[in-house]
């Protein structure tokens, strides 16, 4: 961790629920994390540069980037109200003077031989994000956020005696927020990283698209015996994926373990996770913050903010995640795992709310969690990429509330919409799915069935439950469009059951 050495404190009490059993006892992991989010901008923090992914290696470069003689950063005005919209979406202190420093080190794909970040006074400081894990809420303490460029790319796989460098993503604004040592499992720290994605998503600062990295974690993982003191971090670099943070976590943990019950000693080193093999390997030793030799930019002024600024900020945020899950439990009377599942991603939210609008929440909440969100995981589709519209659904949802159509033809009407298209009511009118709602048509399917099953009409006297079959029986000759409560009062009857 780069930022300014801190006292930590240990706010969590061990539980047995998290530890992880070794030779000689139980032993606890202790994570925090930095998270480096791409702030959402079309232009570099400190040039006019495109910020957009991709592109032909460097061709989004300005001479600012490409660290030119004589070439001064310039602030970009809307990567600080980024920042600053981050910060109150993690409740977070808004700080209104913060400086820019410049971090050196030599690499590459780094032409001013220095990062241009943030070290002891930075933009947002201490927060929290709640997360859920098997039903148990967790605070995870946010320490601070900081504005930074981002390095460019080395390139080392196109020639075997060459490395090529691509400076399409230096300068790019990046929001490095560091966690506090909070989480105790890879199932926590995944559950963090979701959580503070969806709230960046939400908020619009940041796509959180791991695979082109404009998400990346990195993880600092220790182990200790329960209750004891923190013991030595290690760093786990830029991992760019939630489940492979989770078996970074796990492999780590238990490498350090496997050394300390051996009799040795971890090594305060950076690590990078090799996804194909499982396993983290040594990178380096881990640098120190008097490594970096930070010092305040001199081509920058630091930042002073207007509270009334930071307020005219707050007063544009939109509803976030926790808000909207309390507010879906109250006012549509869904399970706290219903909401949970529905507000993780704002254009399921939306979807759910159009569909749920004048209608019953819970009914609305089961199609589209159960039917649109399996059909769409089944097809590799995001919500947005959604065959059956929220307008459509809607109406399949009014059609079996009224009794036009069964939860069965439902379904079947889904799959027609879903790869035909077309408006349900029409559909159901055209092609005869309508439920048989006459009682007199029902009562001679019934009476039919009935005589044509004499030995089970006497069984089902002393074993009632044996109406279900009946009940199939009845609906399997009506095509499933006998209306199934009127089904099962009519067998009832005349089977004498009560």
């Amino acid at each position: 961790m780069d930022a300014p050495v801190m006292e930590i404190v240990d706010t969590r009490e061990p539980d047995e629920k998290n530890f992880i059993d070794g030779a000689t006892g139980p032993w606890e992991v202790v994570i925090g994390m930095e998270i480096h989010a791409q702030v959402s901008s079309n232009a570099k923090l400190f040039s006019g540069a495109s910020a957009a992914f991709g592109g032909e290696p460097n061709t989004h470069v300005s001479l600012i980037d490409a660290a030119m003689p004589g070439m001064l950063p310039v602030i970009n005005e809307f990567c600080v109200e980024q920042a600053v919209r981050t910060g109150l979406g993690l409740n977070a202190k808004i700080n209104l003077f913060s400086v820019f420093d410049r971090k050196n080190y030599f690499y590459p794909d780094l032409p001013q031989g220095y990062q241009i970040s943030q070290y002891k006074q930075p933009i947002v400081g201490e927060g929290t994000v709640y997360i859920e894990v098997d039903g148990e809420e967790i605070a995870v303490g946010i320490e601070r956020l900081h504005l930074e460029q981002d390095a460019g790319k080395s390139i080392h796989d196109q020639h075997p005696d060459y490395s090529y460098v691509d400076l399409n993503r230096a300068g790019v604004a990046l929001m490095e927020i560091v966690s506090k040592p909070d989480m105790r499992s890879a199932e926590e720290a995944k559950a963090y990283v979701s959580k503070l994605r969806t709230i960046l998503r939400y908020l619009g600062t940041c796509d959180g698209n791991m695979e082109q990295g404009s998400l990346r974690a990195d993880i600092n993982v220790s182990v200790r015996r329960p209750g004891g003191a923190f013991g030595t971090r290690c760093e786990i670099k830029n991992v760019n994926s939630i489940r492979f943070i989770g078996q970074a976590i796990e492999y780590e943990a238990q490498r350090q373990i496997d050394i300390l019950e051996a009799g040795g000693e971890i090594d305060q080193e950076t690590r990078l996770f090799d996804p194909k093999k499982g396993e983290t390997r040594s990178m380096r030793s881990k640098e120190e913050a008097h490594d970096y030799r930070y010092f305040p930019d001199p081509d920058l002024l630091p930042l002073r903010l207007e509270q009334e600024w930071v307020e005219k900020i707050r007063a544009t945020l939109p509803e976030l995640p926790d808000a909207k899950k309390k507010r879906f439990i109250e006012e549509y009377g869904l399970t706290p795992y219903d909401a949970s599942v529905l507000v993780a991603d704002k254009a399921s939210a939306d979807y759910f709310e159009e569909v749920a609008k004048g209608r019953d929440g819970k009914a609305a909440a089961n199609w589209v969690i159960n039917e649109l969100f399996g059909r769409l995981r089944k097809e590799g589709l995001e919500i947005a990429d959604s065959p059956v519209s929220a307008e459509q659904l809607g109406k399949i949802i009014d059609l079996i509330k009224r009794g036009d159509i069964s939860g069965k033809i439902g379904k079947e009407l889904f799959d027609i919409v879903w790869t035909e298209g077309g408006d349900p009511e029409r559909i159901v009118e055209e092609r005869g799915m309508k439920q048989v709602t006459d009682l007199a048509a029902i009562e001679a399917i019934v009476d039919e069935v009935i005589a044509a099953n004499p030995d089970k009409a006497e069984q089902v006297k002393n074993k009632p439950n044996m109406v279900g079959w009946f009940v199939g029986q009845v609906m399997k000759a009506s095509q499933g469009k006998a209306n199934p409560k009127a089904v099962n009062e009519l067998l009832r009857k005349k089977l004498g059951i009560g």
